[in-house]
């Protein structure tokens, strides 16, 4: 038993250190593949799709997740095989600069292909990593791992943009700069692959075949508490597309800000929320994951309103600091919340349900916004109805579904201000200055 005790302690390490290579080929690549549409003259709706097609695929083939576990017996050789397959997909990515005219339609679909590799392997992955955490500690755990991993993309992300702006110039000279951070990016990727490989699988037996269909799982959804669950993140998703897929080109296009200025912007959410993930996680094991998605849940949607107000970006670079704050609160309970609200054995087939349904939605929500930005002329950028509208809808998914959602674990009850000055106060940047508000130093003392 100690012996196994310490393999499973080395593989959560190797874990962290995957995640943080895998981390960093985001950062360097995918994180850049909306820029380098733009790059070969994409439009909304090309913008739209790959914003969303992808993610559509990419779920889809999570059908096939519990069939290739079956076939392959193993969670850790269908994750690991991905994860090569992923890291390969960035040499045609990097190709398609020389396919004319059909560049962007091209880089589509090389990019559908990459999300099926790194998708397919989620609900295995989910599943193996389940089975490896104590439940007691997956907040923590997870909001480690998460800071570390935040840490990478955002160097990483950082990184890119600087080597972008350093070839910035001729069309070719800028090329040579995607082809760079494409390629440190599959590099990377290879070598989260050889620490996947590294990792300990507890015995798994999987089932002969799916406990329960799709069909099944979206008629009984409305009863099970993992089911309203779904539905809620779906609906957000739905709504928090409407807007994602337009946030490059509004920077790059309509504000015409260059690689660097666009790079910092993006990465001022990342320091935050990789600061954050740990802060939250202990929040959420502390007083309960739903909590913890009930304060971000309702703090999150204000976050596209506020992107209609001003260009300076330095007010940008303020609301991406809420922003990854907040965000960071509402993944991490996102997160823990399927571990909480399935069993080991159906975990596999109830996150690939989900992602399915949610990859629908994404693409729904993208190509809605599309349509509306392709129509819109209320404002003078062509993209500020999304915003709004993304906010609103976000609101509406909070307020009909949070209400429904129970937790299901025993933990320490605490009302919603209390709990946010809490996260703030121990925030490594903040809460030096929340300490020295009277009041609050009062309140915590009763706790």
């Amino acid at each position: 038993m100690e012996d196994r005790d310490r393999t499973i302690r080395r593989s959560l390490i190797y874990s962290v250190t995957d995640g943080s290579f895998h981390a960093a080929m985001l950062g360097f690549g995918e994180s850049f593949f909306a820029a380098f549409a733009v790059f070969l003259g994409a439009n909304n709706i090309h913008l739209a799709l790959l914003g969303s097609l992808p993610a559509l695929f990419g779920s889809v083939s999570q059908l096939f997740t519990h069939r290739f576990i079956r076939i392959m017996k193993s969670r850790k050789a269908l994750v690991s095989g991905a994860a090569l397959a992923q890291a390969l997909m960035h040499i045609p990515v990097i190709l398609v600069f020389f396919f004319g005219n059909l560049s962007t339609e091209i880089l589509i679909l090389f990019v559908c292909i990459y999300y099926v590799f790194g998708m397919i392997l989620g609900p295995a992955w989910n599943s193996w990593m389940g089975d490896l955490v104590d439940e007691n500690r997956r907040g923590a755990y997870f909001g480690r791992r998460s800071k570390i991993t935040g840490f990478a993309t955002c160097a990483a992300t950082f990184t890119a943009g600087y080597i972008l702006h350093s070839y910035s110039g001729a069309r070719t000279y800028e090329y040579t700069g995607f082809f760079f951070i494409f390629l440190i990016a599959m590099l990377f990727r290879i070598v989260s692959f050889s620490f996947l490989r590294k990792q300990y699988e507890p015995l798994y037996e999987a089932a002969p075949k799916a406990e329960f269909s799709l069909f099944e799982f979206i008629r009984e959804a409305r009863f099970r508490n993992y089911g309203r669950f779904v539905l809620y993140l779906c609906f957000m998703n739905f709504s928090v597309h409407l807007s994602a897929p337009f946030i490059v080109p509004y920077l790059l296009k309509d504000l015409k800000f260059d690689y660097m200025t666009f790079t910092m912007i993006m990465t001022s959410a990342l320091v935050v929320k990789f600061l954050a993930m740990p802060v939250w996680g202990k929040a959420s094991d502390q007083f309960g994951t739903k909590k913890v998605l009930t304060l971000s849940g309702f703090l999150m949607p204000l976050v596209p309103l506020l992107w209609v107000f001003s260009g300076n970006v330095y007010y940008l670079i303020a609301i991406q600091l809420y922003s990854g704050f907040i965000w960071a609160g509402f993944e991490i309970s996102s997160f823990n919340f399927v571990f909480d609200t399935t069993s080991p054995r159906k975990r596999a087939t109830g996150v690939a349900y989900y992602n399915v349904l949610n990859g629908v939605c994404v693409f729904a929500g993208a190509v809605a916004g599309g349509l509306i930005v392709r129509s819109n002329e209320l404002f003078w950028s062509k993209y500020f109805l999304v915003f709004i509208a993304s906010a609103v809808l976000r609101y509406a998914a909070s307020v009909v579904f949070i209400p429904k959602l129970k937790e299901v674990r025993a933990v320490e009850d605490i009302d919603l201000p209390r709990l946010f000055f809490k996260i703030v106060s121990t925030m490594p940047t903040i809460g030096p200055v929340y300490n020295l508000i009277p009041f609050v130093r009062k309140q915590d003392r009763k706790d």
